[in-house]
Parts: structure tokens; C-alpha cells; sequence
């Protein structure tokens, strides 16, 4: 039974009885005993370990990276947040009964005056098909019954047709958005190939620049070899570059610009408070001429003037924001007989001046009874149907109709085209935009390239120029630079990737 080495040998026999050139002839001879994927294929008797050492350029005091020695504890405070959260909110709920608890004890003790007012519960109906429906139950006749359907069929015409608008926009811009994903990668193509052909162009020129570089030390001239820094010092700085002047000069730049900017907020906010300094005097002023024109018309108060002096009084004092002592004040120095009067109109001026709320508008929040009630604030072009069919002779209301449901469709149709066209034009944008940044990002992936393959071979040169130093013969020497060539060419970072 042939061995492996009769079945390699009978092969490589076998490929060099082609025509093949010299260079051919050893490349095939590597191919068969060289390495393969860094896989090293030899006959074990043959080879001695100083011979692997050279192969592999394996080199005696190499040590392993600081950092496979860290081995720190992290400690697990994961349901930490949890537990915290979870007692935080029962602690809240805790703490809102007790002011349940704490408003209900203090409700029974309050002033009138002090009390909030009741609220009404307004409902807003403000669809038309809502409305429709609410004079549909409230009171059923033929009239009711058309508009309210009237307004339904219109309203699910409406949506129909806005969602076939929607679906056509989407389609379309869809479309729009393939032609430009594939005129970005049928651009990217070159970009793609100025990085592929970067990548091998360092690579040759690595080869070029290592090969003469070895072969200035292979020749009998003797050279001085350059010193290198110890890859395992180098790791512990991997990706970090000392400071420039630049970014010197950019930190005391945004340092200075931080002063800057605290100054002008202290110095803005001094302005701003001698501005509400000199507002508040402004007030204090006004308030004084008030209090004046209100002692005038209290002097001059008599029973003829008594109900023109109370709107002008009540108006005035509501002006200054009146304190009681001087509605009180002012109210006891009125020229009235009746002292019940003025005690009547001093508590009503109080209870409106300083009382804790007052009753809104019911126009807009109803009488103030706890109740429900019913409101309608319809802003839609529905509600013009509904008003043509309750009153279809009146023409206005059909001229209504018709103009304000042309505008509203023709200005959907029109917001859903100018969508469509801005969506498809920043699409368009965006992808310049990415195949631009490619462009730039070739050079600085060329960079990464090149610096990882000086990662992967300085430290080969460095054993190189040790065993230089330590007088290794040539021929060892020859085989060692061999391998970091081919290291340089086959090795990583690898083109592909």
C-alpha cells in the first residue's frame, strides 16, 4: 500500500512533466509541501525544530497580551433596578392615599370662599357622523335619518378613497425606492473595486518594500538593524494615539467657549432680574395711582352715584389684585345709609377678589351641575352635507357642500402627491449621500488595512532582525524572510474581508 509521501511524490512527479516554467515548477512544489492556510505540510522526520522555528518564525521570548490576564468580577445587580422600581411605585401609591385621605379630612372644614367650584362633564361631539347619529336617537324623523346617513356614506367614501390614495402613494414610492437602491449598488461597484484594488496594491507594495528591505540584510554589505518597539508594550496603547497640538488647541478652545457661555448666561440673568426689578416698580406705581383714583371716588360715594360706584370699584380693586384689608378699607368709608349694603357688597367683593376660583363662562363648561351634557364643535366638511340635506332648498348650503368637499379632496390628493415626490426625492438624496460617504470611507478603510497588516507583520520583522542580531545564518535568515513575505501576502487582514 503506497505511503502519503509516494502519493504526493507521484503528483508532483506528475505536474512537472507539463510545460510548466521554472516559477510554475516551484510554485507547485510549495503548493504540495508549503503552507496551506497556515497549515504547515512536511514529512515530521525530516524536519527539525529549529528548522519550524524558521518556517514559522516562531521567536524565543514571546509573551502573551497583559490583557488575557484580567479576569474581573462583575457583580450581578440586575434585579437591583427591579426590586427599586417596584417598591418606588407601591410607595407612591401609598403616598397619593394618604392625600385621599388627608383631602377628604380637610374638604370637611372649608371656607366657602376657599372651595373649588363643581364641573360640569362636557362632551364634545366633534365627527358629524357622531353628531348625526346623537340628532338620529335624540329625535328620530325622516330628515334626521337621511343626514345622518348621508354623512355615513360620505364618510366611507372619504375613507375608500383615502386609502386607495395611501396605497397608491406607498406603491409608488416603493417602486421609486428600488430603482434607487439599484442605481446605489450599481455604484458602489467602483467604490467597492477602488477598496479591492487599494488592498492589493498595499499588499504589492509591501512585498516590494520587505523584499528589497530583506534583501539589503541577505547581502554581504552589513547594515545596522532598525529598532522596533515590543509588540506586547504596543498592545496596551492599541487604538489610542497621544494628543496632538490640535486637539491641544481645540480643548482650550471649547474650554474657553464653556467660560464664555457661563459668563453670558449669569451675566443675561442678572439683566433679566434688575429688568423684573425695575417692572416691579413700574407695578407699584400703578398700583398707587389706583388706590388714589378708588380714595377719590369713595370721598365723592353718595346714594345717587352708588351704582355706578360699585362696577367702577369693583372694576378697580379687581385691577390691583385688592388685599381684604383694604376692600374692607375702602368699602367702610362709603357715603351709604344702609350699613347692610355695604357689608353685602364688602363679602361679595371679597368672595370674587380673593376667593380661591370662580365659575367659568357657560357658554363653554355648562351651569357648573355635576352632570353630563351634550356639545357639538364639528369642524368637518361632512357637517355641510348634513346641513343640505336637513335644508336642501336653501342653495347655499348645497354650494357649501360642494366646494368645500372638492377642496378637501383635492387638497388630500394633492398632500398625498407632494408627499410621494419629497419621500422619493430624499431617498434620492440619502443614497447620494451614502455613496458618497462610501467614497470617503475607502481611503480610511485602506488605512485600517494597512495598519492591521503592520499589526500582523512588524512583530515577524522584529524576530527577523533578533535572529539577524544573534548571527543566524543566511540561509535560515533566507527562509525566515520567505515566510513573512508570504505571511504579508496570504496573511491577515485578508483582501476578501
Amino acid at each position: 500500500m503506497p505511503t502519503v509521501n509516494q502519493i504526493r511524490d507521484a503528483e508532483v512527479t506528475h505536474q512537472k512533466r507539463k510545460n510548466l516554467t521554472e516559477s510554475q515548477k516551484k510554485n507547485a512544489d510549495l503548493t504540495k509541501e508549503g503552507f496551506v492556510v497556515n497549515s504547515l505540510i512536511k514529512d515530521p522526520k525530516n524536519l527539525s525544530m529549529n528548522e519550524l522555528y524558521d518556517s514559522m518564525v516562531i521567536s524565543d521570548d514571546a509573551r502573551m497580551p497583559e490583557k488575557l490576564k484580567e479576569n474581573k468580577k462583575v457583580k450581578d445587580k440586575s434585579l437591583m433596578p427591579l426590586s427599586l422600581i417596584t417598591a418606588g411605585v407601591m410607595g407612591i401609591i401609598a403616598a397619593g392615599s394618604s392625600l385621599v385621605k388627608k383631602s377628604a379630612e380637610v374638604n370637611k372644614d372649608i371656607k366657602p370662599n376657599e372651595r373649588i367650584d363643581h364641573l360640569t362633564r362636557n362632551i364634545s361631539i366633534t365627527k358629524e357622523e357622531l353628531q348625526g347619529l346623537y340628532q338620529l336617537v335624540q329625535c328620530p324623523n325622516k330628515k334626521t335619518l337621511l343626514a345622518a346617513s348621508g354623512v355615513i356614506v360620505l364618510g366611507a367614501m372619504a375613507f375608500m378613497g383615502k386609502m386607495f390614495t395611501d396605497g397608491f402613494k406607498e406603491i409608488w414610492v416603493k417602486k421609486r425606492e428600488a430603482d434607487i437602491q439599484k442605481n446605489l449598488q450599481e455604484n458602489l461597484i467602483a467604490v467597492e473595486t477602488q477598496s479591492f484594488s487599494g488592498k492589493i496594491q498595499i499588499i504589492r507594495s509591501m512585498l516590494a518594500d520587505k523584499a528589497r528591505e530583506f534583501s539589503d540584510y541577505l547581502s554581504a554589505k552589513p547594515k545596522t538593524p532598525p529598532v522596533f518597539e515590543r509588540f506586547n508594550s504596543k498592545l496596551k496603547f492599541l487604538g489610542k494615539k497621544p494628543p496632538s497640538d490640535t486637539e491641544e488647541v481645540n480643548g482650550l478652545k471649547y474650554f474657553a467657549m464653556g467660560i464664555l457661555t457661563i459668563s453670558s448666561i449669569i451675566g443675561l440673568g442678572y439683566l433679566s432680574l434688575k429688568n423684573l426689578r425695575s417692572g416691579k416698580k413700574f407695578v407699584e406705581t400703578f398700583i398707587e395711582k389706583q388706590k388714589g383714583k378708588i380714595g377719590d371716588i369713595v370721598s365723592a360715594s353718595s346714594e345717587q352715584t352708588k351704582e355706578a360706584d360699585k362696577v367702577k370699584l369693583k372694576i378697580m380693586l379687581k385691577e390691583i389684585d385688592s388685599s381684604t384689608e383694604l376692600i374692607e378699607e375702602n368699602v367702610s368709608k362709603l357715603n351709604w345709609t344702609n350699613p347692610e349694603e355695604k357689608k353685602a357688597f364688602k363679602d361679595s367683593l371679597i368672595c370674587e377678589i380673593r376667593g380661591a376660583t370662580t365659575k367659568a363662562d357657560p357658554a363653554m363648561a355648562g351651569s357648573g351641575v355635576p352632570k353630563a351634557a351634550f356639545i357639538s364643535f364639528v369642524s368637518d366638511y361632512k357637517a355641510f352635507l348634513y346641513n343640505y340635506i336637513l335644508d336642501s332648498a336653501n342653495p347655499q348650503f348645497k354650494m357649501l357642500f360642494l366646494s368645500t368637499t372638492t377642496l378637501t379632496a383635492a387638497t388630500y390628493a394633492g398632500k398625498a402627491a407632494g408627499e410621494a415626490v419629497k419621500d422619493v426625492q430624499v431617498k434620492k438624496i440619502n443614497a447620494q449621500t451614502e455613496f458618497e460617504l462610501q467614497q470617503r470611507l475607502v481611503a480610511t478603510e485602506l488605512r485600517n488595512f494597512k495598519a492591521k497588516k503592520d499589526a500582523a507583520i512588524d512583530p515577524l520583522c522584529e524576530e527577523f532582525y533578533t535572529q539577524l542580531q544573534k548571527g543566524k545564518p543566511k540561509t535560515e535568515l533566507k527562509t525566515i524572510a520567505e515566510n513573512i513575505l508570504y505571511e504579508v501576502k496570504n496573511g491577515p487582514p485578508f483582501v476578501y474581508s
